[in-house]
């Protein structure tokens, strides 16, 4: 049983985890222990060893004598991170339409009716997110702890900039249309044209923050 210690901690470290991807903690940004041990209601016991959870995922860096940073991601983690998780998450999406029933196709087809309405409407955010279930789907699907594992840690990563992407012109669209052919592949069950169709998808992913890097020098660090 998890005591109220490690209750707290983990709480706050969910809370400051959420704050991050949500950018209501900007990237660089000072973490000012006091303010957030008032705000969050917790003691600085608990929240130091929340912040120690943080860095250890990468979503913190801590420099001695001066404290906690946001982690701020920069052109060469992505040039470094995308092909090593463009290579996981479509064996992800192999292994996933090897295992697809036909109730995991339906709700594949709710998540991407969902994804297209945010795509027509340009709502962003809301697109990230069904963006991200579906992501979530396919690794869940795949059933494999190991490919889980390592996906989710550098996915905590690229949620400090892949939202960012879709600002990009004509990013929306374009991501939408490499998620339908991912699912068209996996309605035919063929799992190669689906890892290959993920593969891609994520490549273009970095292909848009490095065009966004070009373009906005300032959102993304050199």
């Amino acid at each position: 049983m998890r005591s109220v210690a490690d209750s707290l901690h983990h709480q706050a470290a969910e809370t400051l985890r959420q704050q991050i991807f949500a950018g209501e903690l900007a990237p660089g940004s000072f973490v000012d222990e006091a303010a957030l041990c008032e705000r969050l209601a917790v003691s600085r016991t608990p929240l130091r060893e929340a912040l120690k959870v943080l860095v250890a995922e990468g979503l913190l860096r801590h420099e001695p004598r001066r404290g906690c940073f946001v982690a701020e991601i920069t052109a060469r983690d992505v040039d470094q991170i995308f092909p090593v998780i463009a290579l996981l998450e479509g064996r992800a999406a192999y292994e996933a339409t090897e295992r697809a029933a036909p109730a995991d196709m339906a709700a594949l087809e709710l998540l991407h009716e969902r994804l297209r309405a945010h795509a027509e409407a340009g709502r962003i955010n809301e697109y990230y997110e069904a963006n991200y279930a579906i992501h979530e789907a396919f690794i869940t699907l795949a059933d494999n702890r190991w490919l889980a594992q390592v996906i989710g840690d550098l996915r905590k990563i690229l949620r400090l900039a892949r939202q960012q992407t879709l600002h990009a012109p004509g990013r929306l669209q374009q991501s939408l249309a490499e998620h339908m052919t991912v699912f068209s592949a996996l309605k035919r069950g063929d799992a190669l044209a689906a890892e290959q169709a993920m593969h891609r998808h994520l490549l273009a992913q970095r292909d848009a923050l490095r065009e966004l890097a070009r373009n906005h020098p300032s959102r993304i660090a050199p």
